[in-house]
């Protein structure tokens, strides 16, 4: 049995020695507080030089506040053009927004471990990034493009063993993993082979059920987007002008007033996005194959959801009269969902920015990186979304979705020639039993 012997310096760090050979490296005999602030780039405070020439008069507190202003302004005109190029620019925009986070977030493991050396380490968090996505995009296809994708015979064979393709990929890596271990450097290696996959739970899985909201038609991505947004923006604005009153120790600059007057902008900010996007097909129509056009299409007969209705008001809201208001108001059914995504983003949204700054506070960082001047890193403002995306995610298919006879068929194609055909009598002699369909002679 090894001997260990501590020693307090003068510093309070505590120095360990030992004689076995399974302890981790040199630098982990030393035990202190890890202090990544000069390792992580942090964005706070940059920005290009001409926009720094330009509020280089302001005082040092209207300095940031401008530089955010700008940048957010340039973000929402950015994502604007992001959601004119359709479904696919989403996407590939969705894809672009998940590597870049997990590249900041798996950095800072990197730091913290300090194993920069060790043999394929970088490259083997790149390969589970690869492994995750191609197992849940192809998730997607399946589920979305399973009917054209059974047209196109060299694409069955993956189609048909995707999982278990997934999986072979995956158990190259933990063998590579495996392989890769190095003698004295154990409990780093699976430290961070832990972190990437947290990373991988955290960023993959979230951006998969992002693309799952766009399916279901691009205002179950926008809304809930432009929510957190707007919660983000007036939370800072009435925060900036009005706070006093600290609402969490983990954000010190975090006030009530700030999460009070953004969660209702928020809410009347999601009532009004929905009202003006229920009324063009191309924001609620769920993106399927078309059999008549042999192409993706976005064109639906909108749902019951997104047509107006009459609902009577109760009697308590009789004061409204004095308004012009009548007994009956006329509403988009999705507003009222809009209503629960609208008080989600605001109560319990920010908790995946304090989530994140806990996080940050931990290993002694301002921000997750430099990328986006006045805002950080681009996971310092995504925290939240992912978040949402789950919830919206679950909502629908909590209250919302029912299976599509789009998805039905990609799995009944699937099958062998004689199930297909068995499929074909039984529900033929179902809908006759049930009058549906006239029994044929």
């Amino acid at each position: 049995m090894s001997e260990v012997r501590k020693r307090r310096e003068s510093d309070g760090t505590v120095l360990e020695s030992a004689e076995s050979d399974h302890i981790d490296s040199e630098d982990d005999k030393i035990k202190h507080a890890t202090d990544l602030s000069k390792t992580i780039p942090s964005g706070t405070d940059k920005a290009p030089t001409i926009l720094e020439w330009i509020v280089k008069d302001l005082p040092e507190k209207w300095r940031n506040w401008a530089v955010r202003a700008i940048f957010s302004l340039i973000m929402i005109v950015f994502f604007s053009l992001v959601i004119y190029g359709g479904p696919l620019a989403l996407m590939i925009t969705t894809l672009v927004v998940q590597v870049k986070c997990f590249q900041e977030i798996i950095n800072i493991g990197y730091a913290v471990y300090r194993i920069h050396g060790l043999p394929w380490f970088r490259s083997l968090s790149w390969y589970f990034l690869l492994t995750s996505n191609y197992f849940f995009y192809g998730e997607n296809l399946v589920d979305y493009f399973g009917v054209l994708i059974n047209r196109t015979e060299g694409l069955r064979f993956l189609v048909a063993y995707h999982r278990f393709i997934s999986f072979s990929l995956y158990c190259v890596g933990f063998v590579w993993f495996v392989l890769s271990l190095v003698k004295k450097y154990y409990m780093k290696q699976f430290s961070l082979f832990a972190w990437t996959h947290v990373v991988l739970l955290i960023v993959v899985t979230q951006s998969y059920l992002i693309i799952k909201n766009i399916f279901e038609g691009l205002i179950w991505f926008i809304v809930p987007v432009s929510m957190i947004i707007c919660n983000d923006i007036m939370a800072y604005v009435f925060g900036f002008f009005f706070g006093k009153t600290p609402l969490i120790k983990l954000s010190p600059k975090k006030t009530w007033e700030g999460f009070i007057g953004g969660g209702i902008s928020t809410v009347f900010f999601g009532l009004v996005i929905s009202y003006w996007m229920c009324q063009y097909p191309f924001f609620v129509c769920p993106i399927e194959y078309s059999e008549t056009l042999e192409k993706m299409t976005m064109e639906c007969e909108p749902s019951s959801l997104f047509r107006l209705q009459g609902y009577s008001l109760p009697l308590w809201m009789n004061w409204l009269k004095i308004f012009g208001v009548g007994n009956t108001i006329y509403l988009y059914p999705f507003m009222l969902h809009s209503l629960s995504l609208s008080l989600f983003s605001s109560v319990i949204g920010p908790f995946g920015g304090f989530f994140a700054s806990g996080f940050k506070r931990a290993f002694k960082i301002k921000d997750f990186g430099d990328v986006i001047p006045g805002h950080g890193g681009i996971m310092d403002r995504f925290d939240c979304q992912f978040l949402m995306a789950t919830f919206v995610n679950v909502y629908i298919s909590s209250f919302i979705q029912t299976d599509s006879p789009q998805k039905l068929l990609s799995q009944v194609l699937y099958m062998k020639p004689e199930q297909q055909l068995q499929l074909f009598h039984m529900l033929k002699e179902s809908l006759e039993n049930r009058n549906i369909l006239a029994p044929s002679v």
